[in-house]
């Protein structure tokens, strides 16, 4: 339920996505997306003890992240701080890896996918579609099955 209130608050404010707080006004997530802020090259994300769901692509991300060197940080994020974020991004199962270009009208960083989030979406991509070696064993081959005549 709290997924779909968090969609229909923000269409109804003219917004595609929106962000959640959690019952401290920390930080917590999309509708249906994890939330991860770059500022100083650092990555942040709220603990999965804040509201947050454990998602598969969450922990995805934040494997790729330390094998990249990227310095990852959980913590309470108050919701100034996506304010002045260099960088944000959701992932998801639905989403993958998708930046943010603006909060409550106020452009992030650049207001265009940020240098972290393309790293990261290249490397998510790679092994997804099978372009770079997966490295991490998460792709199952499935056998083609051959049409006997």
């Amino acid at each position: 339920m709290n997924s779909q209130l968090i969609r229909m608050e923000a269409e109804v404010n003219g917004y595609s996505e929106g962000i959640a707080l959690d019952a401290s006004g920390y930080v917590s997530e999309g509708s249906g997306e994890n939330i991860f802020v770059i500022r100083d090259g650092k990555m942040l994300t709220p603990p999965l003890g804040a509201s947050v769901l454990p998602g598969i692509t969450r922990d995805t991300v934040v494997t790729l992240a330390k094998s990249l060197g990227i310095e990852i940080v959980e913590g309470l994020i108050p919701r100034e701080a996506l304010y002045i974020a260099d960088e944000i991004f959701f992932c998801g199962t639905a989403v993958e890896i998708t930046p943010v270009r603006s909060v409550d009208r106020i452009t992030v960083g650049k207001g265009k996918r940020g240098p972290i989030t393309e790293k990261l979406q290249k490397e998510f991509f790679g092994i997804v579609e099978g372009k770079s070696p997966d490295k991490f064993n998460w792709l199952t081959p499935v056998p083609q099955a051959v049409a006997v005549s």
